[in-house]
């Protein structure tokens, strides 16, 4: 596990997952494996059958002479079929696609999780912290 969105769960309602390649420079991966990635406002967007990561931090390797823009848009890898699902989804008012980790999986290539979610509204923000504060206590009094 390289980077996680922690601010996801808390933001959003997640519907659905996917799996997603990332194309990356030689100097961007060595950074992802140094862990210097920021994922605060990280999104993606279907664009013209392709999917774009944007806003993804990934900070400059420091040995390296040749330094590229760290929150370039990256562009995703998918199926075409896992695209047009995307986007049908995204289509609809209120969703929208977002990071929620980065990880190099067992052959050591760079996958993203991306996420079809929905904002949730203040108030359920509240009460979402109200339920896990009650439970926390219920746990504590041996319930």
């Amino acid at each position: 596990m390289v980077a996680t969105n922690r601010k996801a769960y808390r933001d959003y309602h997640i519907i659905k997952t996917f799996e997603a390649g990332i194309v990356l420079l030689g100097n961007e991966v060595k950074s992802l494996r140094q862990r210097k990635v920021g994922m605060k406002d990280a999104y993606a967007k279907v664009v013209n059958g392709e999917v774009w990561l944007y806003n993804l931090h990934i900070s400059p390797y420091e040995k390296e002479c040749i330094h590229t823009d760290p929150e370039r848009p990256r562009k995703l890898l998918l199926h075409k079929s896992e695209i047009k699902r995307l986007y049908g989804m995204v289509s609809e008012k209120g969703y929208t696609l977002i990071p929620l980790k980065i990880y190099f999986n067992e052959r050591g290539v760079a996958k993203v999780e991306l996420a079809v979610a929905k904002g949730k509204k203040q108030y359920e923000k509240k009460e979402e912290l109200k339920r896990r504060i009650m439970e926390r206590e219920m746990k504590e009094e041996g319930w």
